[in-house]
């Protein structure tokens, strides 16, 4: 079971004491939990879902076209050009022949390359490309419709990448994510340096699994005229993926005090249109994160956000997290009432 579910688990069970709740496990997987209150009231939860968030919004949230969709209706500044196309079987069951991956890449054409794919269920940024040819667009259009049957194609935009945690209208944490990278010492080739970097994930209890063979990170490296087997230079950095996601490997600086109050408004006003009251915001954001609001895009929102890699990344982190979820118990215990 990965890690990140059983960290959710045992930050509760840790917390909980404090408002004199109990947090019981399932004992076979750890993944599942009843929050017992003060009160007599329970409450549950599954992999990251605590009892927070209405059914309807949460689904909406977990759709990345569909969130989109509502977004963009609110006039928000989501990613333009974002649009949806099916596997051929689904495409042919549905009878939609002009959103096949043929049509994708057509499509794909006209925005103009590169584009990011993603699929449209999907978490943790897996399977999400930057791609700059057709080779590239088949090899993870492939990809995606092994797991999913809707991908997404949308326009690259530039910028700072940020994750915004939103809990019953205030902003608990931020931090901004770097993608996957490794920094030369002129020692070592590529395929080295990351398996360094695996051993330190291991040591800081991160679940990531860095793929040596991920077909992103030959890509990416190729556009660089780089190998797996290239030696950076001493200080080098170089980036292996385009999304920044922690769970892919990322890195993740807390900003949380830092972040524009006008942001934050943002955030508390996005998670509460979209119906929910624990939300994770993510955003590209082209100018300072700790100025006015200037040229923003939402990424999506995420109702059951994962944040065990950012729990672990630092003792501020793993403060942050900690307080939030006993904020999230405290407003369980309300609602019960």
């Amino acid at each position: 079971m990965k890690k990140e579910y059983l960290a959710m688990s045992q930050i509760l069970q840790k917390i909980a004491p404090k408002i004199g709740a109990k947090v019981y496990l399932e004992p076979k997987w750890h993944i599942a939990g009843q929050i017992s209150f003060k009160n007599g009231r329970h409450s549950y939860f599954r992999y990251n879902a605590l009892d927070l968030n209405p059914v309807g919004a949460a689904n909406i949230a977990k759709d990345k076209d569909y969130a989109h969709h509502f977004m963009n209706k609110m006039s928000y500044s989501v990613i333009p050009g974002s649009k949806t196309f099916f596997n051929d079987h689904f495409s042919q069951v549905l009878k939609i022949n002009k959103r096949n991956q043929r049509e994708a890449y057509i499509y794909a054409q006209k925005l103009g390359l590169p584009v990011i794919i993603k699929p449209n269920s999907g978490s943790q940024g897996a399977e999400v490309s930057l791609v700059y040819n057709q080779k590239e667009f088949k090899q993870g259009m492939q990809k995606i419709f092994q797991h999913d049957h809707i991908a997404i194609v949308q326009k690259y935009v530039k910028g700072d990448d940020y994750r915004l945690v939103v809990l019953d209208d205030k902003v608990i944490s931020a931090y901004q994510r770097f993608a996957l990278s490794v920094i030369g010492d002129g020692k070592n080739n590529i395929t080295k340096l990351l398996k360094i970097k695996q051993i330190n994930f291991n040591k800081q209890g991160r679940d990531t699994q860095i793929k040596l063979n991920d077909y992103r990170i030959i890509n990416k490296l190729k556009r660089q005229g780089l190998t797996i087997n290239s030696i950076p230079q001493k200080g080098e950095k170089i980036y292996l993926l385009d999304n920044a996601n922690l769970s892919s490997g990322g890195d993740a600086i807390d900003v949380t005090n830092i972040i524009h109050e006008s942001y934050k408004k943002l955030a508390i006003k996005l998670t509460r249109d979209m119906g929910l009251r624990f939300c994770g915001v993510d955003l590209i954001i082209e100018g300072e994160i700790s100025k006015p609001i200037d040229k923003y895009w939402i990424i999506e929102i995420n109702a059951a956000p994962g944040l065990d890699h950012y729990y672990r990344s630092s003792s501020q982190a793993k403060k942050r997290v900690e307080n939030l979820y006993l904020q999230a118990l405290k407003s369980l215990e309300r609602d019960k009432k």
